[in-house]
């Protein structure tokens, strides 16, 4: 792909570019309040959801089109750029026709290529900075797949969004990160511009913070983050959203290296070892549940728990494993016999229900 440059006059060519603004439109006082007070933290790019894709009918699915004309208001008022997010052809000439700036495809638009496609019909001869994010599910030829259908449109200045994915298992995460799927997508498509939507992947506000540290760690190009002027009283995904006063906080408060040191300190180490060990509980957390299965499968056809061939067979061969991976076996061993009994324990209980 022969990208351009996503060059926004006003704007300054630094990292971390930060589109901020609420999840969703609600009135046209939230709105301006919200632009308001981000305006005066130095945030050029307002964003907002005009139409609110739900898992279920019956909640909040945006204003619709009336919430452009505050968006049009805002970038009147304020002199900010706007950003919102289309998920047919129709939201893209109705963002098209208020003077949207900035247009984005969702993470459930993404995985489905006929609407992509149909968005994409919709962007030809248009001139205007796209941003696709990450299919709901780890599918990087998916996520390029999207990117290429809306470059093949014509859209020369792209970008993408790292928003997480979603996951069965219990994690501290609304949606996992898997940072290395971004990482893969910038060494297939150099480049392309990649922000980091920490407000979707934390689902807290208390991960927000961290996750962009880590975000420009990676050297993300920018970050979206959703921002309300109450976001206790936001009508969708209040816990994720920060008041305009917070963002600022956070985001002076980034460490932004310019140059990849060539020996790491004790500082980035510390970073790897608690990235391990988040991804240790993930999977423990993905093991213990399969195991729950296995004991509701196991009552279902009244077989014991304690299955003693199988016992030895996991903590011979993890041993062995180990030894393998130049740890200790003995270590290895005596990790496996405190999940395993764990494990037990956790079958015990479905069993005795």
């Amino acid at each position: 792909m022969e990208l351009e440059p996503i060059i926004l006059p006003g704007v300054p060519q630094q990292r971390p570019l930060v589109i901020a603004g609420p999840c969703s439109a609600e009135t046209e006082e939230q709105v301006m309040n919200t632009a308001r007070d981000l305006s005066a933290k130095g945030i050029k790019i307002l964003r907002a959801g005009i139409w609110k894709p739900r898992t279920k009918p019956g909640g909040f699915e945006g204003v619709g089109t009336e919430g452009l004309q505050w968006l049009k208001k805002a970038k009147a008022e304020y002199g900010m750029y706007t950003a919102t997010e289309v998920a047919t052809g129709k939201h893209v000439f109705e963002a098209l026709k208020a003077g949207i700036d900035i247009l984005w495809i969702g993470a459930r638009t993404s995985a489905n290529p006929f609407a992509v496609q149909e968005i994409a019909d919709a962007l030809k001869g248009v001139d205007i900075p796209v941003y696709i994010k990450n299919p709901v599910n780890p599918d990087l030829e998916l996520w390029i797949g999207a990117l290429q259908r809306v470059y093949n449109a014509g859209i020369k200045r792209l970008g993408a969004i790292h928003r997480g994915f979603s996951t069965y298992d219990k994690t501290i995460y609304r949606n996992t990160p898997q940072w290395q799927v971004p990482i893969e997508l910038r060494r297939r498509i150099p480049g392309l511009p990649i922000l980091c939507d920490p407000s979707h992947i934390g689902g807290k506000r208390e991960l927000i913070a961290p996750i962009c540290q880590q975000a420009m760690d990676l050297n993300f190009d920018g970050l979206i983050i959703e921002s309300h002027c109450d976001p206790d009283k936001a009508w969708s995904d209040a816990k994720q959203q920060v008041t305009p006063e917070v963002l600022d906080y956070i985001i002076n408060m980034l460490v932004i290296r310019k140059e990849t040191q060539s020996t790491e300190n004790l500082t980035e180490l510390r970073r790897q070892i608690d990235e391990c060990d988040d991804s240790i509980i993930e999977i423990l957390a993905k093991r213990m549940r399969i195991c729950r299965e296995i004991g509701t499968y196991k009552k279902e056809h009244d077989i014991t728990v304690l299955q003693t061939a199988r016992y030895r067979e996991i903590i011979e061969k993890r041993g062995l494993q180990g030894a393998q991976c130049c740890m200790d076996a003995k270590f290895v061993e005596e990790v496996f016999e405190a999940i395993h009994a764990e494990s037990v324990r956790e079958q015990m209980e479905i069993i005795n229900k």
